[in-house]
């Protein structure tokens, strides 16, 4: 009897973008209806291997108060370099520049991922030969679906993280992301190097208690870290190029 075929496992995609777009306050209800209309044609964008369009807030208590209407963000997975050139022609993205007043773009490569976003492993496996060769900018996403009954308890975890970070020598600019305003949580952060990087995950007392503390309060059903090389930043936020 033949061995089960081994499972297939995709490759790190040729880079990933993240499109953070500021809207001003009347172009909110288009900025929502973009949210809905963009999904299907994310889908269909040729070289778009994954796709998420995610709103955005502070991310100091990744509750409802954290939102921020004014700014919303695309985030792709791309076969090629090319294909993610060809989508700046595309209707989505004609669509959010006739929205928008700014527009940062990042572009990264993976360095390190573990975990899963809706059952898949949208940026390959970990490359560590290549995560300890580079130097310069990284960019780490984080993503969790939390359980229902244990997202209190993760809340309440928040606040204490959230003040460290914003208090880290080399951060960039962070963002809190999430496909839902509730339940589905997640941090874009831009940083100078991955030492400074570290210094945050692996020093700084209130993250490192969470990180402790996370098997045995089983807030996740589902989770993903990754880390990236910075490409590019073009763009701004808040009016300047982080």
């Amino acid at each position: 009897m033949p061995a089960p075929a081994a499972p297939h496992v995709e490759g790190p995609p040729a880079l990933v973008t993240l499109d953070v777009w500021g809207v001003a306050p009347r172009a909110v209800p288009g900025a929502l209806a973009r949210m809905a209309l963009d999904r299907r044609a994310l889908a269909r964008t040729p070289g778009a291997r994954f796709a998420k369009l995610l709103g955005t807030g502070d991310g100091r208590t990744f509750t409802v108060r954290d939102a921020d209407p004014l700014r919303w963000a695309v985030l792709v997975a791309w076969d090629s370099a090319a294909a993610a050139g060809a989508f700046e022609a595309s209707t989505t993205v004609r669509a959010w520049q006739r929205l928008s007043l700014e527009r940062l773009r990042v572009g990264m490569a993976p360095l390190t991922s573990r975990g899963r976003w809706g059952g898949r492993e949208p940026f390959g496996a970990a490359d560590a030969r290549a995560a300890r060769a580079h130097e310069g900018p990284v960019a780490s996403i984080t993503r969790a679906r939390l359980r229902p009954l244990r997202a209190a308890s993760f809340w309440r975890s928040v606040p204490p993280v959230a003040g460290e970070l914003h208090r880290v020598p080399g951060l960039r600019c962070a963002l809190g992301v999430g496909e839902a305003p509730l339940g589905y949580q997640g941090t874009f952060s831009l940083w100078e190097s991955t030492a400074a990087l570290r210094e945050f995950a692996h020093r700084r007392p209130a993250h490192v208690d969470v990180m402790d503390r996370t098997p045995a309060q089983g807030w996740y059903a589902e989770e993903l870290f990754a880390r990236f090389a910075v490409r590019s930043v073009t763009g701004t936020l808040d009016g300047r190029t982080p």
